[in-house]
């Protein structure tokens, strides 16, 4: 873009320290005052070029027409656009750039330089330069940011909503229709600073390349941007992105990891603590709603800032509830808040990640409810669920990453047996596909809190369901001493009836698969359909046979447990197993005893002697 240039003359303007001389031969006589600055001119350069500098000559020059004295304090630009306005009414060079033709064309205004006080004056040239800065992505962002200096001057005359509605436009089009955006204009804050514009600029074109230009603009102007670029039909997933580029750029804490360790909040970079907590309250008002838009990860970081700032409660609100809109979408690291409160009692803001957990649920449970009751998902042997609908799974995912959250401040001594309880239940029991989590975490809740009284382990222990424990879970549990002895019997109990019902399972297809080869034998089927046959039946038998001997290795580990002859006496009466003393006399005995030892449980006949 060229620069407006009037036709030169020598240099007649110098400063004398707090005062302006123009050297033209001739005694000043206007002395016009612009905050600390005083300009010795001379009445008739003034006059001729500005409708407000004539009145003031007019009113205030004395009897003789020698000189007058007025100020004009209130000139947008202050006294350094009024160097450039004095420069133009003497036909000396000025140079209007976009860094200067807001105020110039404030100034020139407020001074009344219309086409009334001669031709080309400033007001038409500054508009006519405006014009061409608009069309222009660097110049109108340039333009934009001195605004700031002349409000509301620039809001009068429209400055502010043209260059808004111009950036806008081009936020929205196809960023190689138009300059690159300007880079490097102002020295950045600190190095962090450094390191997002980087970021930015190393990438290609694309969605993101305005987002350095725009986080230079106050807080504000940058509003409005954002507002306007939203109306213009902005995707709403590059204004969030936006919006937490300039956030990153202004609270130094949203470039920090979330960790308890991290106590280095108290420094705060170059903005104050109320102006931070300002900023990310208007932000987060700003952030669009549609699930997803926003990461699960910054949403997280903004909630932690927010604490640690001490927002307001309904900006917290805020951010909690849309973490938990799409809770299933959050990783575990980012739910590790530190307690930031007064009274801590505890390492982790457990309080938070509840309220969170209820917000998820009043969304996602009365669908999932529903898809739970019209698919009827089976629990397999290994606990598996089946179900494909997005409620369950969302509910899925999100009870895999409370198991995980609840191993993660089980080690926690201050945390209550109460909190834990509710934590642990937030969740449905249905949208755990294994207890193996919540295993887990009771067990290092056990190990951490060992003074809890019988009575609390075993309230403790009814989080978990022993049935929906996996082999592995089972066999840990079993020899786990910080266990209540029940527990270890009822996964015992379970684990044991697990075997039996695969046992009796496999014999069922055992049979099937010799009453098939009696009837193809029959039909005269050819050789080969019968021996693929065989094998799949000698399969089924090395199946079998490694589950008879996963049943002997809970045997045995049930043996460890028994440190009494009576309880081993409870034991067998109850599953059916026998000392080897036992054994040994039961082969001397008769064939009436031998039918004596397919022993019961519950009432049924033992599947294993068979």
């Amino acid at each position: 873009m060229s620069f407006v240039k009037l036709e030169s003359k020598s240099e007649a303007f110098h400063r004398e320290g707090q005062t302006w001389v123009c050297s033209t031969g001739l005694p000043s006589d206007v002395t016009v005052e612009v905050g600390e600055i005083s300009f010795f001119l001379h009445k008739f350069p003034l006059l001729s070029r500005s409708g407000l500098l004539k009145k003031l000559i007019e009113e205030l020059s004395t009897d003789d027409g020698y000189g007058c004295t007025f100020q004009l304090h209130d000139i947008p630009g202050g006294a350094k656009a009024f160097e450039l306005i004095a420069k133009f009414c003497y036909g000396l060079k000025i140079d209007i750039t976009p860094l200067n033709v807001v105020s110039l064309r404030c100034a020139a205004e407020y001074l009344e330089m219309t086409e009334n006080y001669g031709e080309a004056n400033l007001v038409s040239l500054t508009e006519a330069f405006l014009n061409e800065v608009y069309s222009t992505w660097p110049d109108s962002i340039k333009a934009l940011e001195t605004c700031e200096e002349v409000l509301p001057f620039a809001e009068d005359l429209h400055v502010v909503s043209r260059c808004i509605d111009s950036l806008a436009l081009k936020a929205c089009s196809d960023p190689s229709l138009f300059k690159w955006p300007v880079g490097g204009r102002k020295s950045q804050d600190n190095a962090t600073m450094s390191r997002i514009s980087f970021e930015i600029k190393s990438q290609p074109l694309g969605d993101n390349w305005w987002y350095y230009d725009v986080s230079l603009l106050s807080l504000p102007l940058f509003k409005r941007l954002i507002l306007a670029i939203v109306s213009k039909g902005m995707k709403p997933e590059s204004v969030a992105s936006c919006l937490i580029y300039y956030l990153r750029r202004f609270l130094p804490l949203m470039n920090r990891q979330s960790s308890f360790k991290d106590k280095s909040h108290a420094t705060i970079a170059t903005t104050s603590e109320a102006d931070q907590r300002a900023l990310l309250e208007e932000i987060v008002e700003l952030l669009p709603n549609k699930r997803g838009v926003t990461s699960s990860k910054h949403l997280l970081r903004l909630l932690r800032t927010a604490m640690i700032l001490r927002a307001s409660p309904s900006c917290k609100e805020n951010l909690e509830k849309r973490v938990g809109a799409q809770l299933d979408q959050a990783a575990l690291v980012d739910l590790l808040i530190p307690n930031m409160g007064y009274s801590v009692e505890t390492l982790y803001d457990v309080d938070c990640i509840h309220r969170i957990l209820d917000h998820f649920m009043s969304i996602y449970l009365p669908a999932s409810v529903a898809v739970s009751v019209a698919a009827s998902p089976l629990i397999l042997e290994e606990g598996t669920l089946i179900s494909a609908d997005d409620p369950l799974t969302s509910m899925t995912m999100v009870a895999n990453l409370l198991d995980g959250y609840l191993a993660e401040v089980a080690s926690d001594a201050h945390l209550s047996l109460s909190k834990f309880q509710a934590l642990a239940v937030a969740v449905p029991d249905y949208s755990r596909q294994l207890d193996d989590g919540v295993y887990h975490a009771v067990d290092i809740y056990l190990k951490a809190h060992p003074w809890l009284t019988d009575s609390e382990r075993e309230q403790l222990c009814r989080l978990m369901n022993c049935q929906k424990l996996s082999i592995e879970a089972s066999t840990h549990a079993a020899q786990n001493e910080r266990l209540p002895l029940r527990v270890i019997v009822q996964v015992l109990f379970f684990e044991q009836l697990r075997l039996r019902t695969s046992i009796s399972g496999w014999f069922f297809v055992s049979d099937n698969i010799a009453n098939s080869q009696e009837q193809n034998g029959n039909l005269g089927l050819h050789r080969s359909d019968g021996t693929n046959q065989l094998d799949s039946a000698d399969n089924v038998r090395e199946r079998l046979v490694d589950l008879e001997k996963e049943c002997s290795e809970i045997r045995k580990e049930l043996q460890k447990l028994t440190k009494t002859k009576r309880g081993w006496n409870i034991f067998s009466r109850r599953f059916g197993f026998r000392r080897k003393s036992d054994s040994s006399s039961s082969k001397e005995s008769n064939s009436s005893n031998a039918k004596t030892q397919s022993s019961t449980v519950n009432g049924k006949p033992n599947e294993e002697s068979s």
